[in-house]
């Protein structure tokens, strides 16, 4: 009894088909990864979100308005260390005063910005 040619795979067939599912697995793991990383990125500038509003909120509840000019520190959140620049300068209107604060990350970046507006001495 002979079989038909059409009964099974070829074994190129097969290769291919093995070939193409490699393939597709290595795109789903790059995927994977950019997505990994990306959520790090995300992670990072959220918590460097919140040390800019807590200098920011620290300024706002201080009784004594920042001097003019630059100050730099540091400051630990999420078992992070983080640098922080504030800038106050003067607003249009000189009852207030314009204070930029710039969170830096760990690869040195800045990670976070806020602009806060609060009354001059």
């Amino acid at each position: 009894m002979s079989r038909p040619a059409d009964a099974g795979f070829t074994l190129i067939e097969v290769l291919v088909a093995l070939a193409i599912f490699s393939l597709a697995a290595l795109a789903l793991l790059r995927l994977q990864g950019a997505a990994l990383g990306t959520t790090a990125r995300l992670d990072e500038r959220a918590m460097a979100d919140i040390v800019a509003q807590n200098i920011a909120v620290e300024l706002m509840i201080t009784p004594q308005p920042p001097a003019y000019g630059a100050t730099a520190g540091t400051t630990a959140n999420a078992g992070r260390s983080w640098r922080w620049t504030q800038i106050v300068a003067r607003s249009p209107d000189p009852r207030l005063q314009r204070i930029e604060i710039r969170v830096a990350g760990p690869d040195g970046g800045t990670a976070a910005t806020r602009t806060v507006v609060r009354r001059a001495a």
